[in-house]
């Protein structure tokens, strides 16, 4: 009886112990319905847009938003109204795992822009980080072409 009753407590606990765990320790917040350029800063400010200031076709280039591996930098072509070209610029690759991940995941992200035309796209799996700092940056850059 003595064994029956050990046995229940310690899977009592390893069950407590398990469900107590956590995955993570970023505390960063997940992304709300705001537009993704408007609440963090970037580290550097990006040029003036090469189009017509007023909205329309164009080049425009949005805000560096700074990630946990390093800032996210994207540009984008508006032709007719429509994203017709977006490439990141600038994006975490000191290390050769940034580089493995970015690799594979910067390539999605711009297909992603094209086809959503907006800057609600999904984020990559295992490039969390690139991701909302690609959509921060987008929105930067969206936000240009529209004024």
């Amino acid at each position: 009886m003595r064994r029956i009753a050990i046995a229940v407590a310690a899977t009592v606990s390893v069950v407590v112990l398990l469900f107590s765990y956590r995955t993570s320790t970023d505390q960063t917040p997940v992304a709300t319905g705001r537009p993704l350029g408007s609440t963090q800063p970037s580290h550097t400010t990006a040029p003036p847009a090469s189009g017509a200031s007023s909205g329309g076709d164009g080049t425009f280039t949005g805000d560096a938003a700074d990630t946990r591996y390093g800032p996210v930098q994207v540009r984008i072509t508006v032709t007719g109204g429509k994203i017709t070209e977006a490439d990141a610029i600038e994006y975490p690759q000191e290390s050769g795992r940034d580089v493995r991940i970015n690799s594979a995941a910067v390539p999605e992200l711009n297909q992603e822009t094209l086809q959503a035309q907006s800057a609600q796209i999904d984020t990559v799996s295992g490039a969390t980080y690139t991701s909302e700092g690609y959509q921060q940056s987008l929105q930067s850059a969206i936000d240009q072409a529209h004024r």
